[in-house]
């Protein structure tokens, strides 16, 4: 290995590319010692590119870990919040945020009361989310890449209406609340939807506040899009994840991060 590296430095970009290759196709187990080896040189050049193969070998680990995500059966939306989490912060250990996730459910679980009227259980957590556990819309920054991660938004309580609706849905559906996403045009919202009962929908961008059907048609008609089952009915784990690269890739857009934009895009195209 510090034969491999001393190259970085070679004068020939052929020698260089081959060993840039090698390197990268060792993976992940390759890292610490390509960070040992950052602290031992001088040479500013050398760490440059000690740092820029540290990211590809970890991106190329992301793009195999969604292609096994996509891949698996139930595709596990707490797990693929957690990989996009894992582009801009590689050392995020899913154990570490479901033990966060878990506080917060605990916090839920005592208020609750799960012999009330739907409208009430929501009040109920509503109350909770927003006011004891101070959850709230980033209005200030909200095309801020951060808001599309997991880890962030559980640490800073602020959040995106996709990742907002992700967190007060996992606690809502530990709860055995059927809670669901729904995908609207220009808004993420949730659905409650149980046999015997009249479906109806919550914003929680807009601390969530409850609404029908009616008023999904009438934003519709305002938007002059024809009717879609997609804006009533629940959408899939996979269509919040590629919904969330989505929303990365137009944050980093407007950020001017081209180089991010194109990586999060190939993160895209794993899946979708």
């Amino acid at each position: 290995m510090k034969a491999l590296i001393s190259l970085l430095d070679d004068s020939d970009k052929e020698v260089i590319r081959h060993v840039e290759e090698k390197i990268v196709s060792l993976g992940e187990l390759i890292i610490p010692l390509l960070e040992k080896q950052w602290e031992q040189t001088f040479n500013p050049t050398i760490q440059q590119r000690i740092e820029d193969l540290v990211h590809q070998v970890q991106f190329e680990s992301l793009k195999e870990k969604l292609k096994q995500w996509n891949n698996s059966e139930d595709q596990d939306l707490f797990t693929g919040m957690w990989l996009l989490s894992l582009y801009q912060y590689p050392d995020i250990e899913l154990v570490k945020l479901k033990q966060d996730l878990e506080q917060l459910f605990y916090e839920v679980w005592l208020n609750f009361q799960s012999d009330l009227h739907p409208y009430d259980q929501i009040k109920i957590l509503n109350n909770t989310f927003y006011t004891k556990l101070r959850f709230s819309p980033n209005t200030k920054n909200f095309h801020s890449p951060s808001n599309s991660y997991i880890n962030y938004v559980l640490e800073s309580r602020k959040g995106n209406p996709i990742t907002l609706c992700v967190v007060y849905m996992l606690l809502a559906q530990k709860l055995k609340l059927p809670i669901y996403g729904v995908n609207l045009p220009n808004l993420f919202i949730l659905t409650y939807k149980q046999e015997g009962l009249k479906q109806f929908y919550i914003n929680v961008f807009n601390k969530g506040i409850i609404f029908t059907r009616a008023d999904i048609e009438n934003y519709i008609h305002e938007l002059q899009l024809p009717m879609q089952d997609i804006y009533f009915e629940p959408c899939s784990n996979k269509d919040i994840i590629v919904r969330n690269l989505k929303n990365l890739i137009i944050a980093f857009e407007k950020a001017g991060e081209k180089q991010k934009v194109e990586e999060v895009t190939q993160l895209l195209e794993v899946i979708y």
